[in-house]
């Protein structure tokens, strides 16, 4: 179960024991949005999605177009997007998302993807979303997060009709992104040089699997993981492991707005933002970072899997989840996108 699952479901039974025990009526947070449910057809497979029109108008609308990171996502990503979704609807832009297949009843398996399918499976999205009557087909752009660096650049180069490309906590580099990303959660939980060393062992003797090609059953006999990794996660990493868009960003002619985290566990920020700026003409990129935000653009202390406050803001007050000024940004930016 991912963290943002778990999170709300603490959130519910926060609501609820405080409907027991005072009185209180709780009700869901009213979102200026519009939501249907779409089936996504043009694609290996149909795909379940969700478009978020603004409340008000017939359109036809601007369309952001997301891309989700890694893990078994939602459309909504456990309703993390629709605070994002509201803010482009403010712009006159709609937005478009689907269950990763396999998840919530779609069809396929998203660990069977590569990035390349990824970004096939996001193009099929866009030319079916250009046959829909409340979609304005020349003003479409991408929004996406973390993994979907390795997918819409591919996308963008291949459309450089699209209005915007928003890329949020995006990587550049597999390997080094996984890493950064041990380091820097060890370094959060204060580990010592010796768990350091046999954690950095451990991911090199992987590596080293994954260079040879090995199986799974081969990998299971030797891991030190903890737990191991699935089949299909194994099967995933297998794919995409050798990802990197270093030779891809300079071919962009799609305007781009890179958010990052100073934060960020994840992704090395420093690393993506230097990639960009050095490979991305300067005219099309604008970089904001954001202080004491995390990879999802979260104010630091509340992106954190348990914690009474965490939850309440997610319940009561969810637009406050993210950085102050993100959403401000995201809604800005569409409205008014640099030129190509």
């Amino acid at each position: 179960m991912s963290r943002k699952r778990r999170l709300l479901i603490a959130a519910s039974c926060v609501a609820a024991l405080l409907v027991s025990a005072g009185g209180w009526v709780i009700t869901q947070h009213d979102f200026d949005i519009r939501e249907q449910r779409v089936t996504i057809t043009g694609g290996v497979q149909p795909l379940q999605g969700t478009l978020a029109l603004p409340k008000q108008g017939d359109g036809p609308f601007g369309l952001v177009v997301f891309v989700h990171g890694d893990g078994a996502a939602t459309a909504d990503r456990d309703e993390f997007y629709r605070p994002i979704w509201e803010s482009f609807a403010a712009a006159g832009y709609a937005s478009l998302s689907w269950d990763k297949p396999g998840v919530a009843g779609a069809q396929g398996n998203w660990l069977d993807q590569t990035m390349h399918d990824r970004a096939v499976e996001t193009e099929a999205a866009i030319a079916w979303a250009r046959g829909r009557s409340e979609i304005d087909a020349g003003r479409i752009g991408l929004w996406g997060i973390s993994q979907a660096g390795w997918v819409m650049p591919e996308v963008a180069v291949q459309h450089p009709e699209l209005r915007f490309m928003i890329a949020v906590g995006t990587a550049v580099d597999w390997i080094r992104q996984g890493e950064y990303n041990l380091r820097a959660e060890l370094r959060e939980r204060h580990a010592t040089d010796d768990e350091l060393s046999a954690q950095l062992r451990r991911r090199e003797a992987d590596l080293a699997l994954l260079r040879e090609g090995a199986s799974y059953d081969r990998y299971r006999a030797t891991t030190t993981d903890s737990p191991p990794m699935s089949e299909d996660r194994w099967r995933f990493v297998s794919k995409n492991y050798q990802s990197d868009v270093t030779e891809i960003l300079p071919q962009l002619k799609v305007p781009t707005l890179l958010l990052l985290g100073e934060r960020d566990l994840n992704v090395d920020v420093a690393e993506t933002a230097r990639v960009y700026r050095d490979s991305v003409p300067a005219k099309l990129l604008t970089v904001k970072t954001f202080p004491d935000a995390s990879h999802n653009i979260v104010k630091f202390d509340l992106d954190k899997p348990d914690g009474l406050r965490p939850l309440l803001v997610a319940l009561f007050a969810p637009r406050s989840l993210y950085a102050p000024g993100y959403l401000d940004i995201l809604r800005e930016y569409v409205a008014h996108p640099p030129k190509h």
